[in-house]
């Protein structure tokens, strides 16, 4: 009963209990729903007025962009503005420059032709304006025709005294009781006599203000270096700048030209009297004298006499037989016909050959020299040059005439041969024809 008792009151309490425990977490959950609500309210408002903060944030943003952008077209065309500026400058220093170079070549273009412009302290621009307006005066008096006095050598080398007519700036006549003719430069600014002439020459004319039909003068571009009078080389000479192959080529000509000669008078003597000595036997056979003929020609020599003579003697024989005598007797003659005649045309082809060989030989020189000095002085080019040029001249001035004698004595050897031999058969067709009737 006691244990039921203290179970009650233990209840009891607990349930006491139970109730404060209740009422205290009612009221909790009530202070915290208050506390919810009171947030809720303050972070709607944080958000509203973060939103209004962002939106002014954003529009200062928007603005200090424009102001970049601004700043950045403000920066792009100062960069734009310096550039020009240093551009300008640059021209403006170029622009200096080219006037000082112009005013300096103003200055030496103007003393080489006598005008030069002796104030030093004056401005570039002073300076190229000066020069324009000698330049007109220069250009106005050397595009003229006018007279100085002055000296001149004459052509044995004496310096003269005389009036000097000059044309324009390129050619010069010089009259003097000496004598008068067109000048050339004889070197440091001097002249000398290209060509004597009469009293009456082009530049007696000009400076009496006549223009004569002709002119002959000597043109030349500066004074400073003198000019040689041509003068004809001689053969040595010549041969001389071709080398010892010039000399062969000569000797080969030489030879060939002596062998033509010789091809000549053999040709000659083989066919003369061709026609007398076949009129004679002719006649001897058509008047029945038949035996007389070889008399009658034996005092006639030469190639066409002998086979003449031999078809006499076998004239008797059957026709194949005599014609065989005739064939043999050409083809002995041949021999002496035909002479140094291939010999000839070999010398006509080797003479070019040897003068291309000159021509290598020649053009290793002027190699030789362009490695050893360069091409500054064309002299020193000459030598080798000449050398090639005159041997090839000299093998074809050889080798033509050669050429074509060779193949013009051959075709006469040949005419020779048919000669003979159509007049031989033609005595033995009278023959046979005579001994028929």
């Amino acid at each position: 009963m006691k244990r039921i008792v203290i179970s009650v009151l233990f209840v009891a309490l607990s349930l006491a209990h139970a109730n404060d425990i209740t009422n205290a977490y009612a009221k909790e959950f009530a202070f915290l729903k208050a506390q919810k609500t009171e947030l809720q309210n303050r972070l709607q408002k944080e958000k509203k007025e973060q939103d209004i903060q962002i939106m002014k944030l954003n529009q200062e943003v928007g603005g200090l962009q424009n102001q970049y952008i601004q700043a950045t077209q403000s920066t792009d065309a100062l960069q734009m503005d310096v550039k020009k500026t240093s551009e300008s400058l640059g021209d403006a220093t170029g622009n200096k420059e080219i006037v000082a170079s112009l005013a300096i070549q103003a200055k030496n273009t103007l003393s080489d032709n006598g005008a030069p412009i002796k104030d030093e302290s004056i401005s570039d621009l002073a300076a190229i304006e000066l020069a324009f307006n000698e330049s007109a005066r220069l250009f106005k008096e050397l595009s003229s025709i006018r007279k100085t006095q002055g000296e001149f050598f004459l052509q044995d080398g004496t310096s003269v005294k005389g009036e000097i007519v000059h044309v324009g700036n390129v050619a010069a006549y010089g009259i003097s009781s000496e004598g008068a003719g067109a000048l050339a430069p004889a070197g440091n600014g001097a002249f000398k006599l290209w060509n004597q002439q009469g009293p009456l020459s082009e530049g007696k004319m000009l400076a009496d203000g006549k223009m004569p039909q002709e002119l002959n003068m000597f043109i030349y571009e500066t004074l400073d270096k003198e000019v040689d009078y041509p003068k004809e080389k001689t053969i040595k000479e010549t041969l001389d700048m071709g080398g010892p192959i010039a000399y062969f080529i000569v000797v080969l000509g030489i030879l060939g030209l002596f062998l033509l000669l010789y091809k000549v008078k053999v040709l000659l003597n083989a066919g003369s009297n061709v026609e007398e000595i076949k009129q004679i036997i002719v006649d001897k056979l058509q008047n029945g004298k038949g035996d007389e003929a070889l008399d009658a020609i034996n005092g006639y020599h030469g190639s066409v006499a002998r086979v003449m003579k031999a078809t006499l003697r076998n004239i008797k024989s059957d026709r194949e037989h005599i014609e065989d005598i005739i064939t043999e007797n050409i083809i002995n003659e041949s021999t002496n016909i035909d002479q140094y005649g291939n010999f000839i045309l070999v010398l006509a082809a080797v003479a070019p050959l040897v003068g291309l060989l000159g021509t290598v030989t020649g053009m290793i020189t002027t190699f030789d020299e362009i490695a050893s000095f360069g091409t500054s002085d064309p002299k020193l080019l000459s030598g080798g040059i000449s050398e090639a040029l005159v041997n090839t001249e000299l093998g074809l001035a050889v080798a033509i005439p050669l050429l074509l004698g060779g193949n013009l004595l051959s075709g006469w050897a040949q005419r020779i041969k048919d000669t003979m031999e159509q007049s031989a058969l033609h005595i033995v067709n009278v023959h046979k024809k005579h001994k028929i009737q």
